[in-house]
């Protein structure tokens, strides 16, 4: 058995405008809306700067890398330390996945980000678990 380690710790996919369709945080902390808010203002800014918006950036140990498909922003954090083409190509998958899960949904969305709640399911393999799932793994 092969071990493969996962890449993304953290998970955000929002709206363009900043709405936060889904989100997976080991720090319950953040608000997941005003986090989507300030990334959607921060890649706003970031395309009036410059051509594509923001792509990452850092914060101690932790690397955000950002990927926009069809209007939405795909977020993921990771160790500074993972390479990110690993992470883009993590969230390129994740993105792919959500596409396909939530097609029709996406074409008629009313609005209810409850559609999207059970996204974690489709996509357990790409994200890191939470640390007292890990010990509690390594008891049971």
């Amino acid at each position: 058995m092969v071990f493969v380690p996962k890449i993304i710790k953290d998970l955000w996919v929002l709206t363009e405008n900043g709405v936060v369709l889904f989100s997976r945080v080991f720090d319950l902390t953040i608000n997941p809306q005003l986090f989507g808010g300030l990334m959607s203002a921060l890649n706003t800014f970031a395309e009036k700067l410059t051509d594509g918006g923001i792509s990452n950036f850092e914060m101690s140990d932790l690397r955000f890398v950002i990927v926009k498909r069809r209007s939405f922003l795909f977020i993921g954090s990771s160790l500074n330390k993972t390479k990110e083409k690993k992470v883009i190509d993590e969230l390129m998958l994740i993105s792919d996945m959500f596409f396909e899960v939530y097609s029709d949904i996406i074409v008629n969305w009313d609005n209810d980000v409850n559609h999207f709640s059970d996204f974690s399911d489709y996509i357990e393999k790409s994200l890191e678990k939470q640390p007292i799932k890990k010990l509690k793994d390594a008891f049971w």
